[in-house]
């Protein structure tokens, strides 16, 4: 009655193998609900009206002077 004893727990783990002593456990297959989807109703968002793009005058650019200091 010892590791080397087949009709054992013990024996089996020591083999390896399994049998009526030593049963596997049964798999339970999980069971997972998916959420329910909640119906959204989507209202159309209001089309809003086209704004003419206004023209702003461009400033005249101006060069600036360099002054070299002696």
């Amino acid at each position: 009655m010892g590791r080397g004893d087949i009709k054992t727990k013990k024996g089996k783990r020591f083999s390896g193998s399994y049998g009526k002593v030593r049963l596997r456990k049964e798999e339970v297959e999980q069971f997972v609900a998916k959420p329910k989807k909640e119906k959204v109703e989507v209202k159309a968002a209001p089309k809003k009206k086209a704004v003419a793009k206004k023209t702003t005058a461009k400033k005249a650019t101006t060069k600036k002077k360099v002054t070299k200091k002696n």
